[in-house]
């Protein structure tokens, strides 16, 4: 074949995979696709069920009640003078955010190898359907959360928060996201060549929450064992976007930075290991 016919194709598909893995442009052309993989799970993650899309809600409430019966009334752990319904729900409604999507993609490869074995595809569609089906559910819990914080603002002397800090909640909500994504991704690699490691992630997981200031505030935590949850960067996302949403939260700029770096380092990690791994697991799973 000629130069000049090979000038016009659109793609050309080869063995190997770059570490970029797909241009821009072409994830663009597969966006139809994403938004069929997204409705997908979202019907099958809903159907033949009593109560439907509305466990999205039922979820974080059941959750909140647990929390507030546990944490709140048996344990007696301090909400520093938030209501103790708004200081777990926004710990729940992020750990969620952050949980799910990383549980969801950390098993991308295992899921989808029979997909990914047939059809080409930049496989990078999949962990960016997963996160959007993610960030459907947030919003919606998160939705639940301004509701019962307008109530306190209209029934209680709770001060609402700024229009400047809810403007700053969503950068809170891409940095746990990307976190959450690029996490998943890495694992993914993992557990496509090793699946009894989904079990260790799993345990891991749970055991995160523990570190992450989600049923406690940071301030609870002895200072001598503080440095322990600290060196979390979760941490201080969470505290930051308690301080956006309900003013209170202890948190520097410099554990800001450090989270920052952080998710800007493990997302990377995570595209350019998934990426370039890609290829080379299909014949392993």
């Amino acid at each position: 074949m000629s130069s000049n016919t090979k000038s016009t194709w659109d793609w050309e598909i080869v063995p190997q995979t770059t570490w970029l893995g797909t241009s821009v442009s072409e994830l663009w052309s597969y966006r139809h696709l994403v938004v069929g993989l997204v409705r997908r799970d979202f019907l099958l993650s809903y159907q033949q069920t009593v109560l439907g899309p509305l466990w999205m809600l039922f979820q974080p409430i059941l959750t909140l009640i647990t929390y507030v019966l546990v944490f709140g009334k048996l344990v007696g752990i301090s909400t520093q003078g938030i209501p103790p319904t708004l200081f777990y729900l926004t710990g729940i409604v992020l750990w969620n955010l952050f949980n799910d999507t990383f549980l969801a993609n950390s098993s991308t490869f295992r899921d989808n190898a029979h997909i990914f074995s047939k059809v080409y595809f930049p496989r990078l569609v999949v962990p960016l359907a997963q996160l959007s089906n993610q960030l459907i559910r947030f919003s919606i819990q998160f939705f639940l959360l301004l509701l019962i914080m307008a109530y306190y603002v209209i029934f209680t002397p709770w001060p609402a928060p700024s229009l400047l800090k809810l403007a700053a909640v969503p950068i809170i909500i891409v940095l746990i996201a990307s976190m959450s994504l690029g996490l998943g991704m890495t694992v993914s690699v993992l557990t496509g060549k090793y699946r009894d490691l989904s079990y260790i992630i799993s345990l891991g997981i749970r055991l995160l929450m523990f570190l992450t200031p989600v049923v406690y505030p940071i301030n609870y935590v002895d200072e001598k064992w503080r440095w322990i949850v600290q060196l979390n960067p979760l941490t201080p996302l969470f505290e930051l976007f308690r301080l956006l949403m309900l003013g209170q939260g202890l948190v520097t700029p410099g554990q800001v930075a450090y989270s920052l770096v952080f998710v800007g380092v493990v997302l990377v990690m995570g595209l350019l290991t998934f990426n370039k791994q890609g290829d080379k697991l299909i014949d392993v799973i």
